[in-house]
């Protein structure tokens, strides 16, 4: 009896060491699927995209400055005290519009003059007139000397070519007097006045009286490098363009926004700065409100590249391989996702210009690559870009 006691007391430790393989197997058979594939598994939640083409301009953008689309240096013509000055500054003026007026006084007196030297050789000019007929008519009756014909022929051509010179001498210093007034070669603003009444003007001054602009249209002269300018080309003639001038430039104001009007690109440089491998580009630019001013520094957007058909995908798409290769997740018509490894372009407004790799209508995963497993099923919500910090 006591041999069975021991017996029995040795079958209970081996149920109670086995008890715990016997859960943990039962355990592990429920976590396991039925056939153990991920294809059964819970499909997993990604934004996608799905691909279309778009036209697409690539721009480069240039530092550049602002230039008037013309600029008059007011100077005086004739020398003489300023009386008056006829403009406020920084104000819009009229071409021909009077700016200073130089005392007049001087040079009407020296109309008066050149008048009256006129008046006098005009009066000799008929007593010579008189003399030469009266010659003439006694020559033909052989009642004068030929040498005496001459002499009246002689003194009537100087009495004809003193009135000319009175009357070029007066109309000299009629214009003088019109100078006297000075006006405004062009229509723009006149920015500050350099001299105020009393100052005396002269012909050569270093500095002028003041300035006009005109400003209604302006030039943007940027530096390009010498590279860039086939690129330029190149793009003209994919957009269909003969002529790289015709390409619509986009300007940047001082804040980082764009300009209201386009820019047309007018002539590049012929000569590379051999310092710089770069040249001059200058730029038209419709400036109706005035905002654009001469010296501003601001951003010209050049075309660089132009597709007519681009796919493009948001960079939060792409992901990389161990080798560093630029990768997307494509969709397949399973509904299950592959790594595909693209050729990239230019980023433009936060999305990758994909230049191989990709066709169009393809359905690329956004967000949420990183939880796709091959073979598994995806839920595909569409992706939008306002909310793209709230998809998983």
């Amino acid at each position: 009896m006591v041999r069975d006691m021991g017996r029995n007391k040795g079958l209970w430790k081996a149920a109670v060491l086995c008890l715990p393989i016997v859960l943990l197997c039962a355990c592990s058979d429920k976590g396991e699927t039925p056939n153990g594939d991920a294809s059964q598994a819970e499909p997993a939640r990604v934004s996608v995209i799905r691909v279309k083409p778009e036209p697409l301009t690539v721009y480069e953008e240039l530092p550049g400055r602002v230039s008037a689309y013309r600029s008059a240096e007011i100077r005086a013509q004739v020398g003489g005290i300023i009386q008056k000055k006829i403009f406020r500054e920084g104000t819009l003026v009229d071409k021909d519009a009077p700016l200073f007026q130089i005392d007049p006084a001087p040079f009407a007196a020296d109309v008066d003059a050149a008048a009256a030297v006129l008046t006098r050789v005009e009066a000799e000019f008929v007593n010579a007139q008189i003399k030469f007929n009266r010659a003439e008519l006694l020559s033909s009756k052989n009642a004068m000397s030929t040498e005496s014909l001459n002499d009246a022929t002689a003194a009537l051509a100087q009495a004809k070519a003193n009135v000319a010179e009175a009357r070029a001498n007066l109309a000299k210093r009629r214009l003088e007097l019109s100078n006297a007034t000075i006006r405004s070669p062009i229509s723009g603003f006149i920015g500050q006045s350099f001299m105020s009444e009393g100052g005396l003007a002269s012909p050569s001054a270093t500095s002028p009286l003041a300035v006009v602009q005109q400003i209604d249209q302006v030039f943007v002269d940027v530096r390009q490098s010498a590279m860039s300018l086939e690129d330029l080309r190149n793009t003209a003639s994919e957009a269909g363009v003969s002529n790289p001038q015709a390409l619509a430039v986009k300007i940047m104001t001082l804040t980082g926004k764009p300009f209201s009007q386009d820019g047309k690109l007018l002539f590049s440089d012929i000569t590379v700065d051999s310092a710089t491998s770069s040249l001059g580009l200058r730029i038209l630019v419709a400036n109706p409100q005035g905002q654009l001013l001469p010296g501003m520094f601001i951003r010209a957007m050049v075309p660089r590249a132009v597709y007519s058909a681009a796919l493009l995908v948001p960079q939060e798409a792409i992901a990389r391989d161990s080798a560093g290769r630029p990768q997307l997740m494509i969709v397949g018509a399973d509904g299950t996702g592959t790594a595909r490894t693209v050729t990239l372009g230019e980023v433009v407004a936060g999305r990758y210009l994909v230049r191989s790799g990709l066709a169009a209508g393809e359905v690329v995963v956004v967000l949420g690559k990183e939880r796709v497993q091959p073979g598994q099923h995806l839920e595909t919500p569409p992706y939008l870009a306002a909310v793209s910090g709230k998809q998983g």
